[in-house]
């Protein structure tokens, strides 16, 4: 059922009228000088208008849905008044960081009594806020909890005043970045970086964290970093080692050490490859092209476990290793090559007598779904080299850094969910029966590969509901600062701006935070440094660096304080309306409600004199607030 509002007039002054909104939670602490501007606010998500959550009522449930729907046009109703009523909104998985709960009603000239309660079973209840003694009309209220596990929320009607409607236009349920989701980057770049100067203000005197790029990475809210290893870097074209090793395993020692140094937890990205290694190219290390089957699956657990050893051993144990890097067609191509039809790198192709001279880890995609007996087996022989590979890998992992976590790295391309729905089954039932198994399933969000926001969300809850057991990440994300005119990505809503940039990657953020069961662990953008940079050249100073203002989503977007953001009120025509002096505010780090005061911008004379809505900006010591005054006919006011 559908239910029109009255036209909505605003009041207050302009500026403050602009701060105002319901996703401002805090105004996040000043940063030090950066380059551009980009205006970051602690994320907040409405989880129960994801599409995986769900409504049912002790009446007309075929309706309920439309409590959720983010629509305050839309209603559900009980078939009949007599209370008690319920609603119960399922938010298909636990979370351990929703704070906020807001419930708008249908009828905004009458009085609500109910009871809101949470569980994480739907058989135990806590209450979360208890409004049945309301004696005030209003069409809804903001209430602020702390409830770790929280699947389920219920709302119960004890009554409501007059003839008014038992029903609910929305009830919203805000989660908000948790603690422990990891954000950090890919910094394997800091190795060619050495030379440069990074400053968080390189033209102040006091020029902030710096002057190493990690020192302005974990200054900005970085906490963790990745470092992608070549087994012997060669030069993409023509296959001959690189005169200066980057990103080779002795340099990497290094760079280790660095990150390690600066308390940031340290990720390995095994490439089993000389050069990069991506889908659209596997290639083997030149070390191990010509080895027969047996012995390149040796060569691999051999290699792990060496280095992971040399790396516990000089004290920067890796929190985490991705066994291959995004390895959706398998890695490490032979003599399959043919059957994949790869041409990338040069020096794969143009030396193919030694490159596919033995078979690999490639995986022959073309006959997925085949019914040919022969294409059949070549698929499943594949699917049988790729994952004993793989689990020699994780093997070694398990063996010599028992306390790092395993990764799986893929990508899901735009629509092209079903495939790495293959990949995790295929893979996880093989590797299992090897005696393996890793931990982080992980794929890889570029929009102009990988589809629009939703679809990363979507992909993610596939994930995560298909293979509860496992942890899912976003291994690698970016978007650009500039070009294009400024014109969005393909498949982004975001300009190529520096804001752009921050809003593009706040959105991955929250994609990975809303998973169901906090089954997403983390986020790490790639190369900020060197790919869709976060940093520019200050062009006044030789060889020195300074961030976008866009780094900030690091340290800006967990909310310390949230507020109760918004106050519904009701007036009669020409009335006077009652604004509260102070409101309730949450503190995230003890868990406490507090009451602060508010304010409020003057009503100018005339503002309730007809009947509709009237917004009026209000401001606290840390944050804005909304009052949606309604005004109504007098004698429509049903206080009980």
């Amino acid at each position: 059922m559908r239910t029109r509002h009255p036209a909505r007039s605003a009041v207050g002054i302009t500026a403050l009228t602009t701060l105002v909104s319901t996703a401002i939670l805090a105004a996040p602490t000043p940063a030090q000088a950066v380059f551009g501007t980009a205006d970051i606010k602690p994320i907040e998500s409405n989880i129960a208008a994801k599409y995986w959550a769900s409504a049912t009522a002790s009446s007309d449930s075929s309706t309920a849905r439309l409590a959720i729907d983010g629509d305050p046009t839309t209603s559900w109703y009980a078939d009949r008044r007599s209370a008690p009523h319920r609603l119960t909104v399922d938010l298909g998985g636990a979370y351990d960081n929703l704070r906020k709960v807001k419930v708008i009603f249908p009828d905004r000239d009458a009085v609500h009594r109910y009871v809101v309660e949470a569980s994480s079973d739907g058989r135990r209840w806590g209450t979360i806020a208890n409004n049945s003694r309301n004696q005030v009309a209003s069409r809804g209220a903001v209430h602020l909890f702390t409830r770790p596990g929280t699947r389920f929320v219920r709302l119960t009607f004890t009554d409501v005043s007059g003839r008014a409607n038992v029903g609910v236009s929305e009830i919203q349920v805000f989660n908000y970045l948790r603690d422990d989701l990891i954000l950090g980057a890919d910094m394997s770049w800091v190795d060619d970086f050495q030379t440069r100067q990074y400053w968080v203000d390189p033209l102040a005197a006091d020029k902030g964290a710096g002057p190493h790029l990690l020192d302005v990475s974990k200054d900005r809210g970085m906490e963790y970093a990745r470092l992608r290893i070549f087994n012997e870097p060669r030069n993409e074209s023509n296959g001959e080692p690189t005169p200066i090793p980057r990103q080779g395993p002795e340099r990497s020692l290094d760079s280790a050490r660095w990150i390690k140094q600066r308390d940031m937890g340290l990720g390995i990205d095994f490439h089993y490859a000389d050069s990069w290694a991506d889908p659209s190219k596997q290639p083997k290390p030149r070390a191990w092209a010509e080895l027969e089957f047996d012995d390149l699956n040796q060569a691999v657990y051999d290699f792990s476990a060496d280095y992971l050893r040399r790396l516990i051993q000089q004290g920067t144990t890796p929190d985490k290793v991705a066994v291959g890097n995004e390895i959706i067609n398998g890695f490490m191509y032979g003599s399959e090559a043919a059957l994949i039809g790869t041409t990338n790198p040069p020096y794969f192709a143009n030396q193919a007598d030694i490159y596919q001279s033995k078979p690999g880890g490639g995986l022959l995609w073309r006959y997925w779904g085949s019914t040919n007996p022969v294409e059949q087996q070549l698929y499943n022989e594949a699917w049988d080299r790729f994952t004993t590979l793989a689990a020699s890998g994780i093997k070694a992992v398990r063996d010599t850094s028992p306390t790092s976590k395993v990764e799986i790295h893929v990508i899901v391309g735009t629509d092209r969910l079903a495939k790495t729905m293959e990949f995790w089954h295929q893979f996880l039932t093989r590797v299992k029966a090897k005696g393996q198994n890793p931990d982080v399933l992980a794929i890889s969000y570029y929009s102009e590969w990988h589809g629009t926001p939703e679809a990363l969300e979507r992909n993610l809850h596939t994930m995560a509901t298909t293979y509860p057991d496992y942890e899912v990440e976003v291994a690698e994300t970016s978007y650009p600062a500039s070009g294009g005119g400024g014109a969005p990505m393909p498949n982004s809503p975001f300009p190529r701006t520096v804001q752009g940039q921050a809003d593009a990657i706040q959105r991955v953020f929250q994609a990975a935070n809303d998973v169901v069961n906090n089954q997403g662990i983390g986020v790490l953008v790639w190369e900020p440094a060197g790919w869709q940079t976060m940093f520019r050249a200050v062009p006044e100073l030789t060889n020195t660096w300074e961030p976008h203002a866009s780094i900030n989503v690091f340290n800006a977007s967990q909310a310390k304080h949230i507020v109760e953001d918004t106050v519904y009120t009701t007036t009669v025509a020409k009335g006077t309306p009652v604004l509260p002096p102070s409101v309730r505010v949450l503190t995230t780090a003890n868990n406490t409600v507090t009451s602060l005061p508010v304010r409020w911008q003057a009503l100018p004379a005339g503002a309730t004199d007809t009947p509709g809505e009237v917004i009026v900006s209000g401001m606290t010591e840390v944050g804005p607030v909304t009052a949606v005054i309604d005004v109504v006919h007098p004698g429509r006011v049903r206080n009980g």
